[in-house]
């Protein structure tokens, strides 16, 4: 059975084909610049190679057109007939209280998507162009819907809620939902069969670290409290976005430079994090280079980044009561050995001791990274969300 996993953003479609008989990714690859000049499909070929594919791409349906046209082309395609694809499963941000698991995409499922856009006001409407995309052009091969924000649903309302006048969230749905949470429910699972221990029982603090990033608490499997809130703005500090900050900066703020309500929302999301502290880039990368050079406010950004990880890894083991596993997965996550040894640093009164040597040689594989006598295991568990949306996308048209 072959299935095709689609993320959609605002400007760009993310794509991989699975076999899922097979367990293996057939395809991948993704197109940029949706509506701008210079769009382009990028894939990735079976020797690991890249190909780039310059084309004008107005709107989404041409991307997904696009796509399946070189996924059946002679050249460059995996697949002889578009009939090969038996189901398609699509990642959509937000499914606020009402879409709290995967389900099979209906004319009801769109409705209750439309009706969270207000939620998810940049991806939920791009999420839905590459559903009805598909519609247009394989009509008869079902989809599956997966929500970001699915996983954190079973946070207790003493964590989701805010203090703000109860009204608000009941005419508004105001309350900490959460994102990645497609990531944290494969991590936080798949740590534990790497491990070989049982789910039940266990109190891990997995933690999501790339350019965007978040942290959940996640006791027997199940998310009991996580950084990002009603948007992916809350929490950590990122590559462009500020994470938590005191409201009353954001009307100051506007106040004194003239801002409106949307200009204020591309500071903080855009203009902010990384980027905003250091001045140099919101890559890790970058900033680490600029660090090496001695530049201050990268190397100030840097400690904030890293603090603010620490933090919330401190925070989330009071939550719980305790922890057995810390998690760190995504880009730097995975691959940053830097970014694993300052936000476990000073922790060693929780338990936590790391292997200091092993950390440095481990990049974006399945590893122990903490001491054989470590009460805390710290464990880099590779994420894989379009797996996960695969697998979903696999139980559901089959009925399992």
């Amino acid at each position: 059975m072959k299935i095709l996993v689609l993320n959609c953003g605002s400007s760009s479609i993310k794509y991989k084909l699975f076999d899922m008989d097979k367990k293996s990714v057939v395809a991948q690859g993704g197109i940029e610049k949706i509506g701008l000049e210079g769009s382009f499909l990028k894939i990735t070929l079976p020797d690991g190679s890249k190909k780039i594919f310059e084309k004008s791409i107005p709107e989404h349906t041409t991307g997904v057109k696009f796509i399946l046209d070189i996924l059946v082309s002679k050249e460059y395609g995996s697949i002889k007939s578009l009939e090969e694809v038996n189901a398609v499963g699509h990642r959509v941000l937000h499914g606020a209280e009402k879409l709290t698991k995967s389900m099979l995409v209906t004319d009801a499922v769109i409705k209750q998507v439309e009706a969270c856009s207000v939620l998810g006001p940049l991806h939920n409407p791009a999420n839905l162009k590459g559903i009805r995309a598909i519609t247009d052009v394989l009509p008869n091969v079902p989809q599956v819907a997966v929500f970001d924000t699915a996983f954190h649903q079973t946070m207790p309302d003493y964590a989701y809620m805010y203090a703000l006048p109860y009204d608000l969230y009941e005419r508004y749905g105001i309350r900490r939902y959460g994102f990645h949470g497609t990531s944290h429910r494969y991590v936080s699972k798949r740590v534990c069969e790497f491990l070989g221990i049982k789910v039940e029982g266990t109190k891990i603090i997995t933690c999501h670290i790339g350019n965007g990033g978040s942290i959940s608490a996640v006791k027997d499997g199940k998310c009991m409290d996580t950084s990002m809130g009603l948007t992916p703005l809350e929490g950590l500090m990122m590559g462009t976005r500020c994470g938590d900050l005191d409201p009353a900066a954001v009307t100051f703020i506007e106040q004194k430079e003239g801002l409106s309500p949307q200009e204020m929302d591309t500071l903080m999301n855009k203009k902010s994090g990384i980027l905003g502290v250091s001045g140099v880039s919101s890559d890790m990368r970058e900033l680490d280079a600029a660090v090496k050079t001695g530049n201050k406010r990268a190397i100030l950004a840097e400690k904030m980044y890293y603090y603010r990880i620490r933090k919330y890894i401190g925070s989330y083991a009071a939550a719980m009561g305790g922890v057995d596993i810390i998690l760190f997965t995504g880009g730097v996550g995975e691959n940053q050995s830097k970014c694993r040894e300052e936000a476990t640093k000073g922790l060693e009164f929780m338990g936590v001791k790391l292997d200091i040597e092993k950390n440095l040689q481990i990049h974006g594989e399945e590893a122990v990274i903490s001491t054989a006598d470590s009460k805390v295991k710290v464990v880099i568990i590779p994420t894989d969300e379009e797996l996960t949306i695969a697998t979903d996308t696999y139980d559901i048209v089959l009925g399992k």
